[in-house]
């Protein structure tokens, strides 16, 4: 079983799996029913009925492990000349403004390397390399720092919504304790 958060099957068990499907071909060479095979073998008789239709199509070979089913991912020789293309701006790269998204770094990696990643396995690539989202390289020149400090302190609270405040006014979810 596979799961979108990274899961799946690890070596050992896919080896194990394998295992139990070539133990399967014996057992469909010998004459055995599926019934009997998914019994001996304490598997389903779907699978067994998956496993005698690849072997009938393929023999042993087609019942072998392909191997993880991860989605590529870039080896770390791939990830420098991916930073250094990042280095040089999307402007280079054919975008109209100097901003990356995941999705144009995402067609940068099919158009570079021909890998295909979900935007979430993007994200947590350059997170681990050091890349941060929403991290400009410097600051505007035109910055006021005592401008954004003075409409932090006067200006956003009038903006922002009170906040509930827990007390003996507020109302409460739990019971009452019982005397």
């Amino acid at each position: 079983m596979r799961y979108p958060q990274g899961g799946g099957l690890t070596a050992e068990r896919r080896a194990f799996r394998e295992r139990l499907r070539l133990e399967a071909v014996d057992l469909f060479a010998a004459g055995h029913g599926n019934v009997v095979v998914a019994k001996q073998l304490r598997v389903s008789v779907r699978s067994v009925q998956r496993w005698r239709r690849a072997w009938l199509a393929g023999g042993p070979p087609a019942l072998r492990s392909r191997g993880s089913a991860a989605r590529p991912t870039l080896d770390e020789k791939l990830v420098a000349v991916l930073e250094q293309e990042l280095a040089r701006g999307p402007v280079a790269h054919g975008w109209p403004d100097q901003t990356w998204t995941l999705e144009r770094i995402k067609t940068l990696i099919g158009r570079r390397f021909h890998k295909s990643m979900t935007l979430s396995a993007i994200a947590q690539m350059l997170h681990r390399h050091g890349f941060s989202h929403q991290m400009p390289a410097r600051r505007a020149v035109e910055r006021n720092e005592e401008a954004v400090t003075g409409w932090v302190k006067e200006t956003w609270p009038q903006v922002e919504a009170p906040r509930r405040r827990s007390g003996p006014s507020s109302s409460s979810r739990t019971r009452p304790a019982s005397r």
